[in-house]
């Protein structure tokens, strides 16, 4: 189709086009003629990313944004997405986050430095119209929340996004999502946490995973009985107090020990003095027991060794994937295949990194 048919077409239709395209590409359309110089600012989805080389200026990317904002006056923003990297500060990013929460933005997406954006404006967890959020990953930017009110949202990524309030954060972010389908949160960081307790009826899918530490979260606890996937790498908890997952059916797992933990463990083993449990991984896989496709990795299967009483019965197992590495003992490994009596389809994987 040449330019001259494709300008017989509505506005609606050419937009519906350009949104196929990023913003940065959709932009280069302005030079077709005089029609196009505006028109890629409305299409409904928004990309912009500084990393660009187009963009290294940032005052040149920060005038794009502005510009792009203001074309598109007070229509609706479906998608927009926002990655920049170090000097751009709160007062660039948080007006261009304003302005598409106003204009009613159902898919937002942050990849903000927190080198110089240190706090993420707590009014990105205020919104009527928010399907899905996603923050990160950067180092941690904080985030203080007053109120959480999505009633819409149903995906919710986090990655090394800091709650100053901890667990007490974690439970309000819950409560204020009460249809919340998938939630993702990565590097945690105990400092700020010290237990965690997950608890929802509507989530199907959970990710958690912890940043490696030498701490040891004191309690863990997961009241989630409709998910369906769960992944989850952290240290090994000191107890595991309440663990529903009725309806799982696959599973990541990667609990791990501390250096410390795991320096202990073999001193004592060489000097085959009483190993003293670090943690009590027995409690995890009793809770989800029911699970029917399992990966365990090479961390878990050395805690296994150290910080398990007695495996449980895994009967509803039929696919287990083991992540393998040289320098990891195998003790625990014939009594886990022992106690997977459905078991169908048994994968060794080769660790890339640690072969």
């Amino acid at each position: 189709m040449s330019i001259g048919n494709m300008d017989d077409l509505p506005d609606n239709l050419l937009c519906q086009i350009l949104s196929n395209l990023s913003t940065k590409e959709a932009a280069v359309t302005s030079l077709l003629s005089k029609r196009w110089r505006h028109l890629f600012a409305l299409v409904p989805n928004l990309d912009f990313e500084s990393f660009s080389s187009q963009h290294t200026d940032h005052t040149s990317f920060i005038d794009f944004v502005d510009r792009v904002l203001k074309l598109r006056g007070k229509d609706h923003v479906n998608k927009f997405s926002l990655k920049c990297g170090d000097g751009f500060e709160d007062e660039d990013v948080y007006p261009w986050i304003s302005n598409v929460l106003r204009h009613g933005v159902s898919d937002l997406s942050l990849h903000v430095s927190s080198s110089w954006v240190y706090w993420l404006p707590s009014k990105v967890f205020v919104s009527k119209t928010l399907v899905r959020l996603k923050i990160g990953p950067e180092d941690g930017p904080k985030v203080k929340l007053r109120n959480v009110y999505l009633p819409r949202l149903r995906t919710l990524i986090l990655d090394s996004v800091v709650f100053v309030e901890g667990e007490i954060g974690s439970a309000k972010l819950l409560s204020g999502c009460p249809v919340l389908e998938e939630l993702s949160l990565g590097n945690l960081e105990w400092g700020y946490w010290g237990s965690c307790y997950v608890a929802s009826k509507i989530l199907k899918r959970l990710t958690l995973c912890c940043a490696h530490c030498d701490d040891n979260p004191k309690s863990v606890s997961f009241d989630t009985p409709n998910v369906v996937y769960f992944k989850y790498s952290d240290n090994i908890a000191k107890k595991y107090p309440k663990l529903n997952f009725d309806s799982l059916v696959e599973a990541s797992i990667d609990i791990r020990m501390t250096n410390d933990q795991k320096a202990n463990v073999r001193y004592v083993s060489n000097d085959d003095e009483e190993r003293e449990m670090v943690g009590n991984a027995t409690e995890l896989l009793m809770g989800i027991c029911n699970v029917k496709t399992l990966y365990l990795s090479y961390d878990t299967l050395e805690t296994l060794n150290f910080c398990c009483e007695a495996i449980p019965v895994l009967r509803n197992l039929t696919h287990l994937t083991i992540e393998s590495n040289q320098e990891v003992g195998w003790e625990s490994l014939p009594q886990l295949l022992k106690n997977c009596p459905n078991l169908e389809t048994l994968v060794f994987q080769v660790d890339e990194l640690n072969p």
